[in-house]
C-alpha cells in the first residue's frame, strides 16, 4: 500500500490550501484543471491506450461481488486495470501522476477534521467502451471500508457534449446535481462516503480516467479487523473487506 510523502512545491501547496481543502469542507467535492500539463498528461494518455490495446484491461467488478460472478454491464460497463505507477514502458508517467496528488492530498490531510490520511490504494486505470457504457448510481465506500477521499484524473482530449461520459454527483441533502466532464488533465475531488452518491453516464467515445482512493487510517484499521473476525468464522466477506483486498 503506497505511502503519502512529505510536500514541497510551493504551488500544490497553495492549490491545495486555496482551492481544494476549502471545496471539500463547504461543499464535498472540487475539480482541478491543467494538473499536469499536455506534456505529462500526454505521456500518461499513450500508457493508458497502450495498456487498452494490449487487452490488459478487464471488466470491472460491482463493490462486494466475488470472482467469477457475472457483472452485468447495465450496471457498470468499465473496463479496468490496477497500476502501481513504475511499470516499464509508460509507467513513470502514471507515476508523475501518482506523485502531483499524493502532494496534493497530503497537505490537505491536515485540514480535514479528524482524518488520519497515510495511504491509498494502486491506480486503478478504467476505459468505458463508447458503446454506450457507464455506471448506475452507487456510492464508493457505504459501508466504512476505510476509503475516505476519491480522485479522478481524466485523460480525454476533445471530449464533446455528444461523447456523453458526464460523471454526475447528488450531494447529500442537496437539491441540486453537479455534472463533471472527463475533460483532458482534469483532476476530480469528492468524499468517498454517502455525501457523494454519483453516477458515470453512457458514454459515445473511449472514455479514460485513473482513479485513487485514500484512506483514513482509523476506519480502514477497523475494516481490516472486522474482514479479519469474519473469515476466522468462515462468514462471506462483505463488500467493504472485498474492496479492501482488491485494491
Amino acid at each position: 500500500m503506497p505511502f503519502i510523502e512529505h510536500v514541497s512545491d510551493p504551488d500544490l501547496e497553495r492549490l491545495a490550501l486555496e482551492r481544494v481543502v476549502p471545496a471539500l469542507l463547504a461543499d464535498g467535492f472540487c475539480s482541478v484543471d491543467g494538473l499536469l500539463g499536455h506534456a505529462a498528461g500526454d505521456a500518461a494518455l499513450r500508457h493508458v491506450t497502450e495498456l487498452h490495446r494490449a487487452g490488459a484491461l478487464q471488466d470491472g467488478r460491482l463493490a462486494g461481488s466475488l470472482p467469477g460472478v457475472h457483472r452485468s454491464r447495465s450496471i457498470r460497463g468499465d473496463q479496468i486495470a490496477w497500476v502501481g505507477g513504475a511499470e516499464r514502458g509508460g509507467g513513470d508517467a502514471i507515476g508523475f501522476l501518482l506523485a502531483r496528488i499524493d502532494k496534493l492530498v497530503s497537505v490537505c490531510a491536515s485540514r480535514l477534521g479528524s482524518k488520519k490520511i497515510r495511504e491509498r490504494s494502486k491506480a486503478m486505470v478504467a476505459c468505458y467502451p463508447g458503446n454506450g457504457a457507464g455506471y448506475v448510481k452507487h456510492v464508493d465506500n457505504p459501508n466504512r471500508d476505510g476509503r475516505c477521499i476519491t480522485c479522478i484524473y481524466y485523460l480525454n482530449k476533445n471530449w464533446s457534449a455528444a461523447h456523453g461520459g458526464v460523471l454526475r454527483i447528488f450531494p447529500h441533502l442537496k437539491r441540486y446535481v453537479v455534472d463533471v466532464e472527463p475533460l483532458f488533465d482534469r483532476l476530480l475531488f469528492f468524499w468517498s462516503d454517502r455525501r457523494n452518491p454519483h453516477e458515470v453516464q453512457p458514454s459515445y467515445a473511449n472514455r479514460y480516467a485513473i482513479t485513487v482512493w485514500y484512506f483514513d487510517a482509523e476506519e480502514r484499521a477497523e475494516a481490516k479487523r472486522r474482514f479479519r473476525d469474519l473469515t476466522a468464522s468462515s462468514l462471506q466477506t462483505p463488500s467493504a473487506a472485498d474492496d479492501i483486498t482488491s485494491l
